[in-house]
């Protein structure tokens, strides 16, 4: 007999993937969390029945939520990650040298705990010597922090559970405080297919506080429809009028120069989301 694990992308259409083995089930005081081994795409970990992430695909977002806001910043040196309790942005963050210090906030060490044993290629960098690790809530720490970031990157998930606060209008006003006066921020916002109004609504809200906003799209097989959306606001910075020269080699399998700016050109029903 084989064991498959389903998620419902909607109550009439999910995914589904073959596990060989599950290393951890359990009730952590925030979420349901499972990491399972899976025949197709490796080590999963799924939160409250959501895919997310996989080893086999998770250089997808993990590049694309870092790298474009880095690359848009002139000289990215203090990084907040809120959530990414997995430590996928954590690397690609570091790639950048000019980064000084990253600091993580994740509300559930065990995710933190799970991934190390359990998805060590991801977290390989928690003990970076420029990497500070929180485990607290990011919607109060953001609040309690003024003008002290240059970028800040909410690696969250869906908005149920404890991620609800992280979609709201006022934890973007909070970002827009905590970051420094030429400061850049990126969110996942989720996809188009099943979640439009979401995508509507987190556009619309970030652009209140953010004179540059714009979204950008990647594909993520994993992810609900494959089409995932990330949405950018920036006090200066347009990440489509990066120059050329701002771009430096580093090591990566999705983002690309090229890519920085073509995942800003959004198929029309996407687009229509913005305006």
């Amino acid at each position: 007999m084989s064991l498959w694990f389903t998620e419902k992308q909607t109550k009439d259409f999910g995914i589904t993937a073959k596990v060989k083995q599950t290393f951890v089930s359990e009730r952590t005081d925030y979420q349901e969390l499972q990491m399972v081994e899976t025949a197709e795409w490796g080590n999963m970990l799924i939160l409250d029945d959501m895919v997310m992430t996989t080893e086999k695909d998770e250089f997808v977002y993990h590049e694309m939520i870092a790298h474009v806001p880095l690359f848009t910043h002139p000289n990215p040196k203090d990084v907040l990650i809120v959530g990414g309790g997995d430590g996928g942005a954590i690397r690609e963050v570091l790639k950048h040298p000019s980064v000084e210090k990253v600091t993580l906030v994740e509300i559930d060490g065990k995710v933190i705990q799970y991934s190390k044993q359990y998805l060590p290629e991801i977290a390989s960098e928690f003990d970076n010597e420029r990497v500070e690790v929180k485990v607290d809530d990011g919607f109060m720490f953001i609040a309690n922090n003024k003008n002290a970031f240059d970028v800040i990157m909410v690696d969250s998930t869906e908005p149920v559970g404890p991620a609800v606060n992280l979609f709201s209008q006022g934890f973007y006003t909070g970002i827009r405080e905590a970051l420094k006066a030429d400061g850049v921020f990126v969110a996942q916002t989720d996809n188009p297919w099943f979640k439009p109004d979401l995508i509507k609504q987190a556009f619309k809200d970030i652009k209140e506080s953010f004179p540059v906003t714009r979204l950008y799209t990647a594909n993520i097989p994993t992810y609900p429809s494959g089409l995932w959306t990330f949405t950018i606001g920036s006090k200066i910075h347009d990440p489509l009028k990066v120059k050329d020269d701002r771009f430096i080699e580093i090591e990566t399998k999705y983002y690309t120069r090229d890519l920085h700016k073509a995942a800003f050109a959004l198929p029309k029903f996407v687009k229509d989301l913005t305006e």
